[in-house]
């Protein structure tokens, strides 16, 4: 049995392996805007090492929203996963936007790389929510039919 943490865990893996393959599309096909990545990677003052931002990106798609996700999703106030996902990467964005960006020095809501990084930003924040909260509820599911592995009328573990 998996933990609501550890659930989290993997949709946020999966969510940021999604959002990884949009990330090369950009950057191969476009630039349509500044990257993620990109963006990390001046964030944390290693402007010509992008690594560190792909990197970042993963630490923090996977092992900190992820598993926050796990912890939210019973609270939070829509009716889909999918929503909830949603809600829950899109607040994650605003809060990112407000606090840190600025913080970093590139500026409210990254608006110092463009309104076209903004949109890109919004606009994958929200796959983001999407898949994590698809597979996430894939998961709690899967648990859920498995619930004939009871002992006494209580989960094995």
């Amino acid at each position: 049995m998996m933990s609501r943490v550890q659930k989290g865990l993997v949709a946020g893996l999966v969510a940021t392996i999604a959002v990884s393959l949009l990330e090369v599309a950009n950057l191969m096909l476009g630039p349509w805007a500044v990257s993620f990545p990109r963006l990390l990677s001046v964030m944390l003052q290693t402007p010509d090492a992008m690594a560190v931002g792909w990197a970042a990106h993963f630490l923090v798609g996977a092992v900190v929203l992820g598993p926050a996700f796990g912890v939210l999703c019973p609270r939070l106030p829509t009716d889909t996963p999918e929503s909830k996902g949603i809600l829950f990467a899109v607040g994650a964005f605003v809060l990112m936007g407000l606090t840190v960006a600025p913080l970093a020095g590139v500026g409210m809501f990254f608006m110092r790389a463009g309104f076209g990084t903004l949109a890109w930003m919004i606009a994958t924040h929200a796959v983001y929510g999407i898949v994590l909260g698809n597979i996430y509820a894939r998961l709690v599911e899967r648990e859920r039919r498995r619930g004939h592995d009871l002992v006494h009328g209580a989960p094995a573990h």
